[in-house]
């Protein structure tokens, strides 16, 4: 199973200049609205059809390791994306030098945020990004609310970036600790 997302070249420099710009230290979101389609072989493409920048208002809490929307800014994204027919695709942003990976509290929050988006789009797949300096993680879920996998690659319209893959590798090796 391979999973990608599609977004054109302008939107993606756009995007990165919105998580990673240069004047600030704190972390940045966005979201991305898309066509999720799956083939015979479970592959899925995320294709893109719009992109929201989020703005200091729509968070709850925003720090330099950590987001937390607003309550209004949640219900608002929801309803664009149900609206559109669409799929969410989060995107957010870790300063710093260390390759691209989601924190422990960031799959904290998929726990609970995941599932509610899943019921409120009925059952539309849902993807994250988490885009550092040197590159991006990625996780979607295709299928069930609650087994993310891996978003493999980008492809801007010619150029595949991929993912580190550091998050899922990282939770396997913690389960296999623990067996």
């Amino acid at each position: 199973m391979a999973v990608t997302l599609d977004i054109p070249l302008q939107v993606y420099r756009e995007l990165r200049q919105h998580l990673l710009p240069d004047n600030s230290r704190l972390e940045q979101g966005g979201f991305l609205f898309a066509r999720c389609s799956t083939d015979s072989e479970r592959n899925s493409d995320f294709h893109f059809i719009a992109w929201l920048p989020l703005q200091r208002v729509d968070y709850a809490a925003q720090y330099q390791d950590y987001l937390e929307l607003s309550d209004a800014a949640r219900a608002r994204v929801i309803k664009r994306a149900h609206d559109l027919g669409a799929s969410l695709v989060e995107f957010h942003s870790h300063r710093g030098s260390y390759p691209a990976a989601f924190s422990p509290s960031d799959m904290q929050g998929f726990e609970e945020f995941v599932p509610h988006v899943h019921w409120r789009l009925k059952g539309r797949p849902y993807a994250a990004v988490v885009v550092a300096p040197s590159g991006f993680d990625g996780l979607a879920w295709t299928g069930s609310p609650n087994a993310p996998v891996q978003l493999d690659r980008i492809d801007t319209g010619g150029k595949e970036l991929h993912a580190t893959a550091l998050t899922l590798k990282r939770r396997r090796r913690s389960a296999d600790a623990a067996i």
